[in-house]
């Protein structure tokens, strides 16, 4: 299985995600999105997996976010991505990706979904 993590290596919740994928045996790709942001298209497609919108993948109490405008509701979907692939300390992070799912770690536990079926 393909799994890659978009990880922040400063967040405590991203090294604890990426601790327990490793403990799992799973191979990654480990993705500093920080350094390596992911494309519009990618950032899309990411969403379409986790079942969420932009606005819902963006952290609303970052600096970048009142300051870039990002607050003003009436931005279309296209905006908002655009605004996180600029601005990636906006997304919500980490952020687990297979093939066909994602999961965002928060609690970590939560991306155990996507390697251990019932879980």
């Amino acid at each position: 299985m393909s799994v890659q993590i978009y990880h922040n290596p400063r967040c405590g919740k991203s090294r604890k995600t990426l601790q327990l994928l490793q403990e799992q045996g799973v191979e990654l790709e480990i993705i500093e999105y920080l350094k390596t942001p992911p494309s519009a298209e990618e950032l899309d497609d990411i969403l379409q997996k986790l079942g969420m919108e932009p606005r819902d993948l963006m952290r609303k109490k970052e600096a970048a976010y009142k300051a870039g405008g990002f607050d003003d509701e009436t931005l279309d979907r296209q905006a908002l991505i655009n605004g996180m692939v600029s601005h990636p300390i906006l997304m919500e992070r980490p952020i687990v990706v297979t093939r066909d799912k994602a999961a965002i770690g928060r609690p970590p536990e939560a991306v155990l979904t996507l390697i251990i079926p019932n879980s």
